[in-house]
Parts: structure tokens; C-alpha cells; sequence
């Protein structure tokens, strides 16, 4: 399993390149949900963020396959 700042790492790369690459994506992404961990200290957890994490490379993928050029 990833530590917690691998995928925050992999994270900020990945919306990063949305950005450069992909802006007609990028704006949408504050529409993405994510939520913080249900704990009663409501931290963040690992679980979370890779499931995020995997939601934008779907959204990535996905809008590769339906834009090409």
C-alpha cells in the first residue's frame, strides 16, 4: 500500500498535468467529490485520497478517449 504523500504526490502531479495539458478538463475538477474520512477527527485517509486519486485518472482517461483529435 502507498503511503499517504506518495499519493498526495501523485495527486499533485496528475491535476498538474490536467491543467497544462487538459485545461477544457481542469475546470471541473473542483466539481469532482472527494470526501474527507467519516472518523470523528475527520482526517484525512489514505483510502480516500486513492480513491480521488482514481477518479481523476477515469475522467482523465475518459476525456482522452472522447476528445481525440
Amino acid at each position: 500500500m502507498k503511503k499517504l504523500n506518495e499519493v498526495m504526490k501523485e495527486i499533485i502531479e496528475l491535476t498538474t498535468e490536467i491543467e497544462v495539458k487538459y485545461p477544457e478538463l481542469y475546470r471541473y475538477l473542483d466539481e469532482t467529490p472527494f470526501a474527507i474520512c467519516k472518523t470523528p477527527e475527520k482526517e484525512i485517509c489514505l483510502t480516500d485520497l486513492e480513491g480521488y486519486l482514481n477518479t481523476l485518472k477515469n475522467q482523465l482517461n475518459n476525456h482522452i478517449a472522447t476528445h481525440k483529435k
